[in-house]
């Protein structure tokens, strides 16, 4: 089993894969009873912000993780995925802009995100 921060770089990890800008981990721990951690992307088009939460959906199922509600993937300008203890927010750009959730949590840690080397097809572990 992973802990909220390992399963917060995974959900990095799934929007980076799917060219999400902007990746940011608020550290919300002891803040609220919602999440510990948030991670905010942006994608520049609804298209491309389906794509980036597919791709957070399927970095997580790998790991053997499944969100607990999902919200907005219909309209794909703010899509919710809630993991738990992790909330993944993943904006359509000019939505981000609009609700600014960075200034609503401005005195939250941040923390770096990390992305990990993909292992190339047929490469020799």
């Amino acid at each position: 089993m992973y802990n909220s921060l390992e399963t917060a770089q995974f959900c990095a990890e799934g929007a980076e894969s799917k060219k999400a800008f902007d990746i940011l981990i608020l550290d919300l721990r002891g803040l609220n009873y919602i999440a510990d951690y948030f991670i905010i992307c942006s994608g520049s088009n609804t298209t491309q912000v389906g794509a980036i939460a597919d791709g957070i959906g399927q970095a997580l199922a790998q790991a053997g993780l499944r969100y607990s509600h999902v919200e907005g993937k219909t309209e794909a300008t703010w899509v919710l995925m809630d993991y738990g203890d992790v909330v993944a927010h993943v904006f359509e750009e000019r939505t981000r802009t609009h609700y600014n959730l960075e200034q609503l949590w401005g005195d939250v840690p941040r923390i770096p995100v990390v992305i990990r080397p993909r292992e190339l097809p047929g490469a020799a572990s």
